[in-house]
């Protein structure tokens, strides 16, 4: 089953959403906002794509930090902490990860 991690009211999101939608391709989906992140799920998350591709650098979360607290920011506590700065989505299937929403990609991602 494929399980797509983030918050509903992200356009990324519903852009994901209406595109597994549209293909017929079920999903669940793992709301960060009412049901956390658990440890081992995040770690999982950071081995199998990379700290650089799991922190949402691009989101107001983020941005708001200062560059002291950037430079000395620990990633895994901070995304334990701060749901929202996960990036979105993430898309988990047969022990395969996927983060973004990129159609060609994900189709492709999908297809393998």
């Amino acid at each position: 089953m494929l399980t797509i991690y983030g918050i509903p009211a992200c356009n990324t999101m519903k852009k994901t959403f209406d595109y597994l939608n549209e293909k017929g391709i079920p999903f669940a989906f793992h709301n960060y906002k009412k049901s956390g992140i658990e440890a081992a799920q995040l770690r999982y998350f950071i081995e199998q794509l990379g700290e650089e591709t799991v922190l949402n650098k691009q989101g107001s979360t983020y941005r708001q930090l200062s560059d002291t607290e950037k430079a000395n920011l620990d990633v895994f506590t901070y995304l334990q902490e701060k749901t929202s700065a996960i990036k979105r989505p993430i898309l988990v299937q047969n022990d395969r990860c996927f983060a973004g929403f990129k159609p060609e990609e994900l189709a492709n991602w999908l297809a393998s």
